[in-house]
């Protein structure tokens, strides 16, 4: 029993400048307690199994700052009722956010591609700082669409310059632009709020704190992180935002929107008090 407590405590407790508890460490605090003369890992880790304890694993989570209330899902709804419901031919949805600090990374020498005998690409280890590129987006909800323009920072004016060339690509019959997106500074700044007095066509749509998995463009950079970022080697800066645009130029001929439904969400939110109606 005093392993299992000590497994269910932190090591900071018992003085120890450790992340989490493994089996060897347990071991070894066990015996500097003197609370055995000897025990190894294994038969720690026999214990701690009987006791369906793994304490060198963590999850996160999320203490409830921001009240999951009825005012919460009723945000979520709304946003999930746009990007479900069917939209008329004046409207469009797109999802907005920025991937920042995007590095060239330029290598040492010139990556090495896969070759047979199951040779994986050869990354040279060492490379050189050349700057970094934001990345603002947008992904229309309806077609998969993306829209894509780098910046060398993240402010107020940036942003209402992406506003300008969203609202330039949009046909002139479409009315509305729904724009959903996180509570960052940069989206409802004063610059912002008066540069949109003069441009009615947009609507602003705020996701809930912390979900920034409601909004769909985070959905895409991921897709533009595994595919194109995994390996991050570029000659410069200017060659890292021509792949950009090029990858967004490869993904545009094939676009596809992502599937979301009221039910699945509504599975994901099944615990709370103020369920979302299917």
């Amino acid at each position: 029993m005093h392993l299992v407590k000590i497994a269910c405590e932190r090591p900071d407790k018992h003085g120890r400048s450790l992340s989490q508890w493994d089996s060897p460490e347990l071991a070894r605090q066990l015996v500097a307690e003197g609370l055995t003369d000897a025990i190894s890992p294994s038969t720690v880790w026999r214990i701690l199994n009987a006791h369906q304890l793994k304490p060198w694993r963590h999850h996160m989570w999320l203490s409830p700052d921001a009240p999951r209330d009825e005012v919460f899902y009723t945000r979520v709804q709304d946003l999930i009722a746009l990007y479900t419901r069917p939209l008329a031919a004046h409207e469009v949805v797109l999802c907005v956010d920025e991937k920042t600090s995007l590095q060239p990374r330029p290598r040492k020498t010139p990556t090495k591609p896969a070759q047979p005998g199951f040779i994986p690409n050869r990354v040279e280890h060492e490379y050189r700082r050349a700057g970094a590129w934001q990345l603002f987006a947008a992904f229309d909800t309806r077609t998969g669409r993306v829209y894509g323009r780098t910046y060398e920072r993240k402010r107020q004016v940036e942003f209402i310059d992406f506003l300008t060339h969203l609202e330039a690509e949009a046909p002139a019959t479409v009315t509305t632009i729904h724009l959903v997106l996180d509570n960052v500074s940069t989206h409802h700044g004063r610059l912002v709020r008066e540069w949109l007095t003069h441009h009615p066509r947009f609507q602003m749509h705020f996701t809930p704190v912390h979900c920034s998995w409601m909004n769909q463009v985070e959905q895409w950079f991921g897709i533009l992180q595994r595919k194109r970022f995994r390996l991050v080697d570029f000659l410069s800066k200017e060659d890292l935002r021509s792949k950009i645009g090029l990858f967004i130029g490869e993904w545009n001929t094939h676009a596809h929107p992502f599937n979301w439904s009221t039910k699945s969400v509504a599975k994901v939110m099944a615990d709370c008090p103020y369920r979302i109606a299917a």
